[in-house]
């Protein structure tokens, strides 16, 4: 969109009049998430797509800056975790009446922060489960459900999430991890579009090689 504001990562609309899309960070009230600017996701309430997340667990949700996140995404944090290495997995703990102490933490399953990169696109309804670790500029397909580690400048699909391409070969992966177009200025970003939007490829890979050289 062209017009004459300057890009404010503090607002929580972007979109004048349009409610169901907004910066994530300017919302957040948990000090366990920490999202990074620009990020949006496509509906008016961001914390309720994090569930789970206990303060005695401690655990993180850590968003990158630049990210989309479509509609129906959840990101399912670790208190979501049953005890798994006794008999049963009921919590009879969290529950009224019954004569059980919380179990230790060596007893539950916990796979600790859960950590998106910059430039992520998350599809519509997409689960990213407890721990999970995605790459800078990593695509993730509706419907995907993610555990694990998913490498920078990949598409993910399916449930659970397997790898079907890298977006970009090796060479301008690394070009663009170590370019971080995402941590420069305003102006410095703006000047970049058309340079960021491109498809030509080839024609991007030497000017980043340039501007990398040049630094």
């Amino acid at each position: 969109m062209t017009d004459d504001k300057k890009p404010n990562p503090n607002v929580i609309h972007p979109i004048a009049g349009y409610d169901n899309e907004i910066y994530v960070k300017p919302t957040v009230t948990n000090p366990n998430i920490i999202v990074g600017d620009f990020t949006y996701i496509a509906d008016s309430d961001f914390e309720s797509h994090v569930t789970h997340l206990y303060n005695h667990i401690d655990d993180k949700l850590i968003i990158g800056k630049f990210c989309q996140i479509a509609a129906g995404v959840e990101f399912v944090m670790n208190g979501a975790n049953h005890q798994m290495n006794a008999v049963t997995t009921f919590p009879f703990y969290t529950l009224e009446g019954w004569k059980m102490n919380a179990p230790t933490a060596k007893d539950l399953p916990l796979k600790g922060d859960t950590v998106i990169g910059n430039d992520v696109w998350i599809g519509q309804n997409a689960v990213i489960l407890p721990g999970a670790h995605i790459g800078d500029g990593a695509i993730i397909g509706a419907n995907c459900v993610v555990g694990g580690n998913v490498e920078p400048y990949t598409v993910v699909i399916g449930n659970p999430a397997r790898m079907v391409r890298k977006r970009f070969d090796d060479e301008l992966i690394e070009m663009l991890l170590n370019f971080k177009w995402w941590d420069k200025s305003i102006e410095e970003i703006n000047d970049l579009i058309p340079l960021l939007t491109c498809s030509d490829l080839r024609k991007v890979k030497e000017e980043i090689k340039n501007i990398l050289n040049n630094t």
